[in-house]
């Protein structure tokens, strides 16, 4: 591997990172905050001073191999964790004592899971709210995509490999001809979404700290709110409402909404994906409202909650407006498949992802009809495209992983010896980016009683759902260390 080429990117990613935890040190500077600030100080000058040395790293052979793009994506994001969570660990909060505990928290903020191992977040520095929630908005499109949108490509099939191993979904590729314009784009869009939620909570009454930071968990589907209570503490039907809408749009493959721009609207609207995840969403809805009619005493409140909290687990956000956890069984199994479906491909969703499910009925009805017709030829279209066979065998391995990392996760949180509820939904929550799960990390629980073990496995499977496998596996394999010939 060239090893230049990757110092030189994570040295990128290293200054990057330290950029964004400046307003963090304004914060906390403006509000008195000065072990806070000092947290942050200390953090960016290391970040500076070294991402500046490795950044400085140049070599004349700038296209990168699609395992280098692995390789940077996979260190890239475990570096971000790690970094991420100094200044939480140095600000001498007594609920970040445990620098496994900064490490989970921040784990969980980049890669937009938003399970917490705070039992007071109110009582967090204002300065750390803020990051702690800005991870979350960086997390959800991608830092590397951010990087590529911002500097100059390093390569011609450099960019999009990385762009590959970091975005999430089956089918990857540009909508424009240069990648980093493609970078762009998404992030306008993204940007745009983000401004337009901040308005209309602001136009709720949401104070703009508030708005500001409940938007970067919606845009990235995160999940970290900064009350106890998550936004059922501001107990408005509006705002309950505004968050719903956002957390489906940005549940939504971001393709579309570029569809939508260069007004190819046709394309738009009968995208066999966004028509699925849609269906799905209303059925789920509906289902759980009639679920919940007793629970709520009337079809508007159950209406109300149940949007909110599909809407806010099939995106994988994990906001919540009440304790789903307490709702008749039907709709806790219903919350807890919606959480391993997940949202579209191309957003900023985590789980499955539906245009997998998609294509795994397709190849799978192919096979039932081979199995009838063994002398047929069939082939998978998704919107009119063929789906590649490459394309099916990854999505056939990404499943057995899936199932594999899912059953020995269960294992190791199991030592713990914490109920069934508890055990199997930590694990779906973590591995599918959700963050609460039902049991003692439910809406109105959290991850802090877990042995340092299963918060080490359950951050891992964070990484691991967010990044969806491939790239930390890689690391792993011994074909990514041989040399090639």
């Amino acid at each position: 591997m060239n090893l230049i080429v990757i110092l030189n990117y994570l040295g990128n990613i290293m200054r990057i990172e330290g950029a964004a935890m400046l307003p963090g040190l304004l914060i906390s500077l403006f509000k008195h905050e000065y072990h806070t600030a000092y947290a942050f100080f200390l953090t960016i000058i290391f970040l500076a001073a070294f991402g500046s040395l490795f950044a400085s790293f140049r070599t004349k052979q700038k296209e990168i191999s699609h395992r280098e793009g692995f390789f940077i994506v996979g260190v890239s994001w475990i570096l971000l964790s790690i970094f991420g969570a100094a200044p939480l660990f140095l600000s001498g909060e007594k609920q970040l004592a445990s620098f496994l505990d900064c490490f989970f928290e921040i784990v969980s903020g980049f890669t937009t899971t938003g399970a917490s191992i705070l039992t007071e977040i109110e009582a967090l520095p204002m300065g750390l709210l803020y990051w702690r929630s800005f991870t979350h908005w960086l997390g959800g499109m991608g830092i590397l995509v951010f990087m590529l949108a911002i500097m100059p490509s390093s390569g011609t099939g450099g960019s999009i490999k990385i762009l590959r191993a970091e975005s999430p979904g089956p089918l990857v590729g540009k909508l424009v001809p240069k990648m980093r314009n493609t970078a762009k784009i998404l992030y306008m869009m993204y940007i745009a979404l983000t401004v337009l939620e901040v308005i209309f909570l602001l136009c709720g009454g949401m104070p703009l700290f508030d708005s500001l930071l409940h938007t970067f968990g919606t845009a990235g589907t995160g999940g970290f709110s900064i009350k106890n209570d998550s936004i059922a503490a501001y107990d408005s039907a509006y705002i309950d409402g505004v968050i719903g809408v956002f957390m489906l749009l940005f549940g939504v493959n971001f393709n579309v909404y570029y569809l939508l721009l260069t007004r190819n609207f046709a394309a738009a609207i009968s995208n066999s994906e966004i028509l699925t995840y849609f269906g799905i969403v209303g059925a789920s809805v509906g289902a759980i409202t009639l679920n919940t009619l007793k629970l709520f005493g009337g079809v508007g409140k159950a209406f109300r909650y149940s949007f909110f909290q599909v809407a806010s687990i099939i995106t994988t956000t994990g906001f919540a407006t009440g304790d789903f956890d307490k709702w008749p069984e039907f709709s806790r199994c219903l919350l807890v498949m919606l959480m391993i479906i997940g949202a579209c491909a191309g957003s900023t969703g985590g789980g499955i992802k539906v245009a997998r499910l998609i294509i795994l009925y397709k190849s799978m009805r192919n096979s039932v009809q081979k199995m009838l017709h063994p002398k047929s030829v069939k082939v998978i279209k998704m919107d009119g495209a063929v789906v590649e066979n490459r394309v099916v065998a990854e999505i056939n391995a990404f499943m057995l992983l899936y199932v594999v990392i899912f059953l020995l996760s269960c294992l190791v949180v199991s030592l713990d010896n914490f109920n069934y509820d508890t055990t199997v939904t930590s694990v779906i929550a973590c591995l599918n980016n959700i963050g609460p799960g039902l049991g003692l990390v439910g809406p109105t629980g959290n991850y802090s009683m877990l042995s340092d073990l299963s918060k080490l496995v359950l951050s891992a499977d964070m990484l691991l759902g967010r990044l969806e496998i491939f790239p930390l596996i890689m690391m792993f394999t011994p074909m990514m260390w041989k040399r090639s010939r």
